[in-house]
């Protein structure tokens, strides 16, 4: 005779227990997709502060100066690194203030106080002062002047930005670890900005040439390469977004199997000739395919099987063609590497030209170490020169 398990009781109080799990479960998903919503907001809201503090900025420049023009001495330059740097020296024309405004030659005593006190005072403004400065601001210009302002406004921050971004990647270790912070400070606020983001991938591959952990350097060879891919879905007639994904898959693949990085050979060369066919005067994508050439050209017997197992063509190229790509990025850029100069001894080596070898390690013993390859390439080239001692 079948006896139930529970009571009706009891399976009333499962029904009940069961009912109030589910209607939990709801009301937790409800506030999940609030808390995401409001997330999205606040990111929203703060993109807006960002891009209306720059325009804030703009207006209450051009307020102070409009309609009564004064001779100014002081620098246009923002103390934040974040978001602008020093516009430049100050203007020395005495005929134009710096604005573009004419100045007055006969300026009252009025002005003159009136000016002082605001400039005494503009570290102190609140953020209230300065919203209710730019609703009155918007008097003296149309709309259409005010979309202009701001978006001037940004560019010029961002070129700014850039430049800065630029100057510290070209740096020492220390400096490329503070233009990858610099540039993720500001990436809520130029995210939709091509040149930004590339130069956020190429930040993430400094990391990983910096970072000696190797859970990190693939952490960052990631997130570089996300970065990069987002940017080439947008601008794949971008030269630097393809050569950059290009890097950045081939440092990923460096902690992959022989045959993942078989197949990322083929998506690095794809990208690095696009990149050539959008650039053709970049000699670094030269370079890069240089190297692509000479490794191709050195690899192994069980690469070349694993190769020729996964591909019906597998990848061919030889010392010839890399010598081509080396000398072509020197001809673009005479000196453009120290690495460069030593694979260009290295193929003339391996073809038997040993007076034009001798004469390329001379040339790159002229050059700095400037990089990581330059260091390696260093280090082989006085291994190639104690042999042709020997």
């Amino acid at each position: 005779m079948y006896t139930p398990l529970l009571t009706h009781e009891g399976q009333v109080d499962v029904l009940d227990r069961l009912d109030f799990v589910l209607r939990n479960i709801t009301e937790l998903r409800q506030e999940v997709e609030e808390l995401r919503k409001s997330l999205q907001h606040l990111a929203a809201e703060i993109v807006g502060e960002v891009k209306s503090h720059l325009e804030e900025s703009q207006k209450v420049n051009r307020r102070r100066r409009f309609p009564f023009p004064r001779e100014r001495s002081d620098s246009t330059g923002s103390s934040s690194i974040y978001f602008t740097a020093s516009s430049g020296t100050a203007n020395t024309d005495d005929g134009e203030s710096e604005g573009g405004y004419t100045t007055a030659n006969a300026e009252s005593d009025y002005d003159r106080e009136s000016e002082q006190e605001s400039e005494e005072g503009e570290d102190e403004v609140s953020c209230e002062t300065v919203r209710t400065a730019r609703r009155d601001s918007l008097d003296l210009v149309n709309e259409d002047e005010t979309h202009l302002i701001l978006d001037s406004s940004v560019e010029e921050g961002m070129g700014q930005l850039l430049q800065q971004a630029d100057q510290l990647h070209n740096g020492d270790d220390q400096e490329k670890r503070e233009g990858f912070q610099l540039l993720l400070n500001n990436k809520l606020v130029y995210a939709d900005q091509k040149d930004f983001l590339w130069r956020l991938a190429r930040a993430h591959s400094d990391m990983y040439e910096i970072t000696e952990d190797t859970e990190e350097k693939k952490s960052y060879a990631s997130d570089g390469k996300q970065e990069i891919e987002a940017a080439l879905q947008k601008w794949d007639q971008s030269a630097e977004c393809h050569q950059w994904y290009a890097i950045l898959c081939g440092q990923l693949s460096e902690h992959e199997s022989i045959q993942k990085r078989i197949q990322v050979g083929y998506v690095f060369k794809e990208h690095i000739d696009k990149a050539i066919s959008l650039k053709p005067d970049d000699p670094k994508s030269y370079y890069l395919l240089g190297r692509w050439c000479y490794q191709v050209s050195h690899l192994g017997w069980l690469e070349k099987k694993t190769a020729a197992a996964l591909f019906e063509a597998p990848p061919t190229a030889t010392v010839q063609d890399a010598l081509q790509n080396f000398l072509r990025a020197e001809e673009l850029s005479p000196g453009f590497s120290k690495a460069g100069r030593v694979y260009i001894a290295k193929c003339y080596r391996d073809l038997g030209n040993n007076s034009a070898a001798l004469l390329w390690m001379n040339l790159a013993s002229e050059l700095p170490v400037n990089t990581k390859e330059d260091a390696e390439s260093k280090r082989e080239l006085e291994e190639m020169q104690l042999i042709c001692e020997e």
